[in-house]
This record gives structure tokens, C-alpha cells and sequence, in this order.
């Protein structure tokens, strides 16, 4: 498995006006992600609102994205996790069919895993369906309720799921994420989850990050990670607090809504989220186009 460094942008699922599946847009993602520089996507995940999408959505949200990065320098993440494991296998299933780079699965999360072992149980057997295929746990504890020690799952993990090949860390313990990095002598690949903390992350020893961000934002942190790696942190430090205040200025509206809306500034229509996420009201979009003009984000991605 080659780790994934650098960025990976976990993508919106694009729907039209009425919230059915858009997938032609699919290819507008790719395009842009691609002129950015990111080559690699991470789909069906929490950006993506894989709860709010029918397991023959995800399917075809699959399949397209394979089409679409067949030939590209795109790696394809898919995120097969569900309440119900089997349908989460049922995923992981097409996947391997379909070879892609790698699979992750969140925990179930309604009726939730209160152990390491049960925890262990839930991931392997998703992994199992897809046995030649990477695997990560996707560790989200404000999202799913999850609260388990990351750690402490590789250390079991480990010998318990041969395809097991690290964690999405979307988690601001960073003395657990240092663990984790170093679990095992450093085999794991532990992409951070938190695009506003990148840069402690890559500080501590991280070398990529999976983010919603990194969507229409992604010339912010290459420049980031440039400065980063030449020493220049006081330049690396100014791009990553220009993320803070994008994600801050964009959770005001709304985020899942607002970052759907820069998507559409930046060329890819990839429509309003589902409810329970609120479409932006009428005139919104507009409020937020002005605001980040101001902040100088349209400077900031070229």
C-alpha cells in the first residue's frame, strides 16, 4: 500500500436541485481536483453524506468515480461504512471488483461498538469482504460517538486484519495521533482528518491529510505544505490560519451548504446537500461569495 501523502480531498456527493444523484458532475470534480494537484479522493464519506445516500446511490457513486479516474493519476478511496455491516460489505465487495486504491469504514454508529474487541469484530468483517484491498478505520468520535483508543486499536487490530492499512484520523488528540504514527515501528498510514490542524499534524510527523477543504481550497495547503517542508513556517503558518478562517467563515452559513456553494464558484456544480442539511436561503450564496472575496480567498487559490 502506498500511503497516501499529501492531499486527499474527501468529495461532496453531487446532486441536482432536486437532491437526486448528479453523477456527470463527477468529472468537473475530477478536473479540478486535478489541476490543483490533488491526486487522490476519498468518496462516500462524511462530506460526502454516505448516511443520507441509498446503498444503489453508493454504488453508482462508485462505479462513476472508477470510471472517471480510469487512466488519471486520481487514486480512488472509498468509504464503505454503515450502520448496517452488511451493506458495508456489500460495498467492499464492489470495490475490490472494481480496484480501488483502498477502503475505509467508519464504526457503526446508532447501535455503537463499546469495545476494542467489538470495535475489531466490526471492522474485520468489513475488510474480509474486500481481502486484497487496503483497509482504514475511520476514526471520527465527534461524528459517530465513538470514543475509543486508536492506539490501543492498532495495537489489536494488527495481527486481527491482515488488510488493515492505517486510520483516517479525523480526531484533534494529537498525543494519540503521534502513537499512531509510531505504532508498529511506523507501518501505518494515518492521514489526519482535520484540515484546520494540518499543519500540527505534518509538525508531529504526519505526511498527508484526507479533507473537505482540499476541494476548492487545495492551492492553500500545497502552498502549506511546500513551506513546510522547506523550513518556512512562518509562510506555512500563514496558509493554514487562512484555512482556520475559510472554515470558520463557512460554518457561519452553514458548512456542508456553503462549501457546496464554493464548489459551484469554483466551476463544479455539485448542488444543495440533503436534509438534515439546510440548503442555503436565497441570497446566501451571493452573502457568501462577497465575504470571501473580502478575505481574500479568490487571491489565495491561484
Amino acid at each position: 500500500m502506498t500511503k497516501l501523502q499529501g492531499l486527499t480531498a474527501a468529495t461532496h456527493t453531487p446532486f441536482d436541485a432536486k437532491g437526486e444523484l448528479n453523477l456527470p458532475v463527477v468529472e468537473k470534480q475530477a478536473e479540478l481536483l486535478l489541476r490543483d494537484g490533488v491526486n487522490a479522493v476519498f468518496i462516500g464519506g462524511s462530506t460526502g453524506e454516505s448516511h443520507s445516500l441509498t446503498i444503489t446511490e453508493r454504488l453508482a457513486l462508485t462505479q462513476r468515480w472508477v470510471e472517471i479516474a480510469k487512466g488519471s493519476p486520481l487514486r480512488v478511496v472509498v468509504h464503505v461504512g454503515s450502520n448496517c455491516l452488511a451493506d458495508a460489505r456489500t460495498l467492499a465487495e464492489q470495490a475490490q471488483k472494481l480496484g480501488v486504491a483502498a477502503i475505509a469504514a467508519l464504526a457503526p454508529s446508532y447501535f455503537k461498538p463499546a469495545t476494542l474487541e467489538s470495535l475489531v469484530e466490526c471492522t474485520g468483517t468489513i475488510a474480509a469482504a474486500a481481502p486484497t484491498v487496503p483497509f482504514y478505520f475511520y476514526d471520527i468520535p465527534g461524528m459517530t460517538g465513538v470514543r475509543l483508543s486508536m492506539p490501543d486499536f492498532l495495537d489489536v487490530a494488527a495481527t486481527r486484519i491482515p488488510t488493515l492499512a492505517g486510520l483516517k484520523f479525523s480526531n484533534s488528540d494529537l498525543m494519540g495521533y503521534q502513537r499512531c504514527l509510531h505504532s508498529h515501528a511506523g507501518r501505518f498510514d494515518v492521514p489526519f482528518g482535520m484540515d484546520e490542524f494540518l499543519l500540527a499534524a505534518l509538525a508531529v510527523g504526519g505526511i498527508g491529510g484526507v479533507g473537505s477543504s482540499y476541494n476548492f481550497a487545495a492551492p492553500i495547503y500545497q502552498r502549506m505544505i511546500g513551506a513546510f517542508n522547506k523550513g518556512d513556517m512562518a509562510m506555512a503558518r500563514q496558509e493554514q490560519f487562512r484555512s482556520v478562517q475559510i472554515i470558520l467563515l463557512l460554518g457561519e452559513f452553514g458548512y456542508q451548504a456553503a462549501s457546496r456553494a464554493v464548489m459551484e464558484m469554483r466551476g463544479v456544480p455539485v448542488g444543495p446537500p440533503r436534509l438534515p442539511f439546510v440548503t442555503l436561503a436565497a441570497g446566501k450564496a451571493e452573502v457568501v461569495r462577497e465575504t470571501l472575496t473580502k478575505l481574500g480567498f479568490f487571491e489565495w487559490i491561484k
